[in-house]
């Protein structure tokens, strides 16, 4: 039986068709946050996998703060924008080894950088994103914004907005947002629901407020989950209510 009839016939289809995943560097680092850690990288890529094989289109932006982080550059003395563009090269390694992770899983991957880093990887734009999209490759958008003094949560909800994306599923360590941190607080309250002006008021640190207001202008819904937990790229596209859902 072709694998596409299968899935449509164990009701795996996904209801939605296209979505952004935005994904820490650190996360890539594994336990230890740094460098590149196989297990997550392979385990990243058969979710991919299994959600591009069902008819998901995905884009994927990936932070660099395994490798480099603007931020902490500053506190050491290098100035911000020379940091910050750093930090941008760092997701353009990141998406290079994703790209690599996700061909040894038989997965067409294109990376397009905000700037330009060479031949090897294509300059960044929408139709092209949209066009990779249609055609089945994941696309991995790397370089932030392209500027300085933007994070890559903010340069994945520009992207989610570009491209056309129903929904930006952003990944954490915990299943969903909390009113306190639950690593440190076993009383903390998990939100299944939350609309985007609490969590700017709130600051409840899901993302950085430019990335929630565009979010929010542009009615693209944000998924927070755990992505080591099962599949929830597939599940969020069958429209199962995991993590939590921050909307209007």
């Amino acid at each position: 039986m072709p694998k596409r009839l299968w899935l449509q016939r164990n009701n795996r289809t996904p209801r939605m068709k296209r979505i952004l995943l935005k994904l820490s560097g650190e996360a890539l680092g594994g336990t230890q946050g740094r460098g590149f850690d196989s297990s997550v990288l392979k385990k990243i890529s058969a979710q991919l996998k299994e959600g591009v094989e069902s008819g998901l289109e995905i884009g994927l932006v990936l932070g660099g703060g395994n490798l480099f982080r603007g931020i902490a550059g500053v506190e050491e003395g290098i100035d911000r924008i020379s940091g910050d563009l750093m930090g941008m090269m760092a997701t353009v390694m990141n998406a290079l080894a994703m790209r690599g992770f996700l061909a040894s899983f038989g997965v067409n991957a294109r990376v397009l950088s905000a700037f330009q880093v060479g031949s090897f990887v294509d300059g960044y734009s929408p139709k092209k994103a949209r066009d990779s999209l249609q055609s089945g490759e994941v696309v991995i958008l790397c370089g932030g914004t392209g500027n300085p003094f933007f994070t890559t949560d903010s340069a994945a909800s520009l992207r989610a907005a570009e491209i056309g994306a129903e929904l930006l599923i952003k990944a954490t360590k915990v299943d969903g947002v909390y009113d306190q941190d639950p690593m440190t607080n076993s009383a903390a309250k998990k939100y299944d629901r939350l609309d985007y002006q609490t969590v700017l008021t709130k600051r409840l640190g899901v993302m950085d407020l430019t990335a929630i207001t565009l979010c929010q202008e542009n009615e693209i819904p944000i998924r927070v989950v755990n992505l080591m937990e099962g599949n929830p790229i597939l599940q969020l596209a069958q429209g199962e209510e995991i993590g939590t859902l921050i909307t209007s």
